[in-house]
Order: C-alpha cells, then sequence, then structure tokens
C-alpha cells in the first residue's frame, strides 16, 4: 500500500511539473502571427504593411549607420513571407525579420537615407485583418535651414490689362486606394479601382474641354490621407474639386447615384479647426490671408467665404446631378450633403459623387463596363461645364471667351438699334416732306 502510494504522488508530483512547464511556456508562446509583409508607394511616401493575426504588441525606434526602422513585435511568430524590394526603390533597401528571443519578432527596414516614419494600427476589414502599418517619407528640413519661399499670390486676383489668361483647373480625386480598397461588390469589384479608372477618365474630357484642365489627386494605386487630398488641391490652384466614389448598402437592391456636398455643420466644425491653426490661418483664404486679422473679422470672412463655397459647390452638384439623371438611375432627385472630410475645403467649391451602389450586383457590372465609365466622366464634364459657363472664375480663358460674347451681342444689338433709328428717322423725314408737299398742293 505504501508503494502503490508512492508511486501514486510520484506521479502526481510529475503531473504537476509538466502542467506547470506546459502553462508556463504556453504564457511564453507567440499569441500573435505575422501572415504576410507588403508595401505601397505614393508620390511623397511608402507604406509597409504587417498582416496579423492579432492587434500587435510592439515597439519602434530608428538607427543610424546603417539607417534602419526597428520593429520589435512581442509574442509573435512570423508566418509570412518578406517581399523583394527592388534596387531602384527610392525608399527601401531591405526588409528583413529574425526571432529575437522566445517572446518576440524584430522586423528590420533598411533605409535609403534617414527617414521620417510613423506607425499605427489599422482593425480588420472585410478584405484584410488587423495590420501594423508603418508610413516612411522624406525628412523634413529642420526650422534652423535657411529656406526662401515664394511669394503668396491671389489666384484669384482682379485680372490687369496684361493679366495672363489660365485654364480653369478641376481637381479630381478618385476615393480610397492603396491598402483602402473601399466598398466591395458581389463579385469583389474594389470601389478604388472603379474610382481611379472613371477619374482618369474624367480628366481627359476636362481637358477635351476649352480653358479647362484635369488634376489627378492621385494617379495609381496608392492611399492618400483625406486632409492631404485637399491640400494637393490647394496646391494644384482649383477651382472645383470632385471627389469620385461608389456607394455601398446592405439591401443589394438599393441603386443610383447620388451628389454631395458639404453640411452646414460640417463647415462649422471646419471654420473653428481653420481658425485654431496657425498654419492654416496664414494661408489664404478665398484670395484673403487671416493671420493678420482680429479674431472676430477673421471669423466673419471665414464664413463668407464658406457660405459663398458651399453656394456654389451646390448649384455645380446639381448641374452634374441632372446630367448623371441622362446616364442612369439616381438614388433622390435633389443635392444631399454630409461632413466628408474631403469637402471641408473653404475656398473651393468641392462634390462628391456616388457614381452608383456598388453593392448592387446590376449596377457594380455597370461600374467595371468601360463605357459605362465613359459615359458618366462625360455626363459629370457637362455638369462642371455647365456650372462654370455661368460662373468663370476671373482672369481665365473662359471667362474672357464669356466677355467677348458679350461684348459681340451688346455690339449687334447697338448695330440693329442704330439701324432701327435711321430707319425711323428716315421715315419721319420721308413722311415731313409728303406733308409739305400737300401743304404745297393745297396752296395752289
Amino acid at each position: 500500500m505504501t508503494a502503490t502510494m508512492q508511486k501514486y504522488k510520484d506521479f502526481t508530483n510529475k503531473l504537476i511539473l509538466f502542467c506547470a512547464l506546459f502553462f508556463c511556456s504556453s504564457a511564453w508562446a507567440a499569441n500573435n502571427e505575422i501572415n504576410g509583409v507588403r508595401f505601397w508607394d505614393a508620390p511623397d511616401t511608402t507604406r509597409i504593411i504587417l498582416d496579423l493575426k492579432n492587434r500587435p504588441n510592439f515597439e519602434s525606434f530608428r538607427l543610424a549607420n546603417p539607417n534602419r526602422i526597428i520593429l520589435d513585435l512581442n509574442q509573435t511568430e512570423f508566418k509570412g513571407d518578406v517581399p523583394y524590394v527592388k534596387r531602384s526603390h527610392r525608399h527601401i533597401k531591405n526588409i528583413r525579420q529574425a526571432r529575437r528571443n522566445n517572446k518576440s519578432r524584430r522586423v528590420v527596414i533598411d533605409t535609403k537615407g534617414l527617414l521620417d516614419y510613423r506607425t499605427y494600427t489599422l482593425l480588420p476589414n472585410k478584405s484584410y485583418g488587423h495590420r501594423l502599418v508603418i508610413e516612411l517619407s522624406k525628412k523634413e528640413k529642420k526650422a534652423n535651414q535657411v529656406v526662401h519661399p515664394e511669394p503668396k499670390t491671389n489666384k484669384r486676383q482682379a485680372p490687369t490689362a496684361h493679366a495672363r489668361l489660365r485654364d480653369i483647373i478641376i481637381a479630381i480625386d478618385a476615393g480610397h486606394g492603396g491598402e483602402d480598397p473601399g466598398a466591395i461588390g458581389k463579385f469583389k469589384t474594389q470601389e478604388k479601382r472603379i474610382a481611379l479608372s472613371i477619374a482618369k477618365k474624367l480628366k481627359r474630357e476636362i481637358d477635351k474641354q476649352k480653358g479647362m484642365r484635369g488634376v489627378l489627386i492621385r494617379k495609381g494605386d496608392y492611399y492618400i490621407s483625406l486632409r492631404k487630398r485637399m491640400e494637393i488641391a490647394r496646391a494644384a490652384r482649383a477651382d472645383m474639386f470632385v471627389s469620385i466614389h461608389a456607394d455601398a448598402f446592405k439591401n443589394p437592391r438599393v441603386k443610383g447615384s447620388s451628389v454631395f456636398v458639404l453640411s452646414a455643420k460640417g463647415a462649422s466644425d471646419e471654420s473653428a479647426k481653420w481658425l485654431a491653426n496657425r498654419e492654416n490661418a496664414s494661408d489664404l483664404v478665398g484670395g484673403v490671408s487671416l493671420d493678420d486679422k482680429e479674431p472676430v473679422l477673421a471669423r466673419v470672412l471665414l464664413d463668407l467665404s464658406q457660405t459663398a463655397t458651399i453656394d456654389a459647390s451646390t448649384r455645380a452638384a446639381s448641374n452634374i446631378l441632372s446630367e448623371i439623371g441622362k446616364v442612369g438611375p439616381v438614388h433622390k432627385n435633389k443635392v444631399q450633403s454630409a461632413k466628408f472630410v474631403v469637402l471641408k475645403s473653404p475656398d473651393i467649391p468641392s462634390i462628391l459623387v456616388e457614381t452608383a451602389f456598388i453593392s448592387n450586383p446590376q449596377e457594380e457590372r455597370r461600374l467595371k463596363n468601360g463605357r459605362y465609365q465613359d459615359k458618366l466622366a462625360k455626363a459629370i464634364t457637362r455638369g462642371v461645364k455647365r456650372y462654370f459657363k455661368k460662373s468663370p472664375p476671373p482672369n481665365t480663358r473662359l471667362a474672357a471667351s464669356n466677355q467677348r460674347s458679350t461684348d459681340n451681342v451688346v455690339e449687334e444689338l447697338s448695330k440693329e438699334l442704330s439701324n432701327n433709328v435711321l430707319k425711323e428717322e428716315t421715315k419721319t423725314a420721308s413722311n415731313n416732306n409728303n406733308k409739305n408737299n400737300l401743304t404745297s398742293f393745297a396752296d395752289i
């Protein structure tokens, strides 16, 4: 009995020891996985994305000689592939990974030069799981470096006798892009691809119009932040901002196009941000710098600019909606308003076009069709052209053309009026002669 009890006690101790070792090793074991590494290039940045099983617990830092960015991910295994990086890549030399210890994985990004970087995580969506994003960009110049910026000019200044006429600039924004696919249809069509295709076609149509020129906010499959899209439009001195999207809804039968402008609430929120940001305040708003104005005056000027901009946006959006309605069904018969960030520029009329519901299988097929995309691009162009025909910005070729047309009409009316006056004078003179002749005969 004693021997049996001793064997039982030994077995129990071994079992306890085994369980202890098992649970300790489980605590040390990886509870996350890197399933893949990808990168996207934009004109100013490169984004490296780590696809993860769970939300990461990580640390990042930068080292020099050689330049590299280090990511230490705690309790993480690597089960994906490291992408090949071409020698010609402007930011990255190489991406490598290795086990740091039993509890973490180190990812090293060898960079070309000392780069600025920022990291952030993204929650899962329909296309991807948890992601860790590392965004690389060229290091900004230090404050003590002497920079001589070009003097600011007012793009809406009154034309002078020798002013050079310019084209009307339309900033064309293809929604989403890169890591952000946007809405995805039943047949796996991605909104970002449809938006970019229509945006490129819209630019070609705009460029065909005399006195108008399109500027693409993004030219390829990469992501640009919403505020950055506004900045690009302002840098291009755009007279109008048109953002292209495709809508989605849980009910696949919902269909039709929609056109949006900024809501009053969105404008109010943006006004507060502009006035609170000194960098914005020193910029031109409707041709006026706010940084040297008293707060109350600055607020009044900004409110006036926003009111005029929303009014112009609404008139332009109405024309676009009317033209799109000739191509396909519209979801609402009037212009909608919302707080979309890309519409918040205080002095550029801004419109967002939801071309159709990509969640509707029938409309998804149409959106993939090149001919239908051409029709949409031409319809949007007609709407934009109608607006600027009535309200051309000063010092533009279209404004000068309208003025010449007006002058010609006035000249023709003046000639016609002069001819009519001359005819009346001749007729009056003739009648007077006839009366004189009758009087002479009566005297005989």
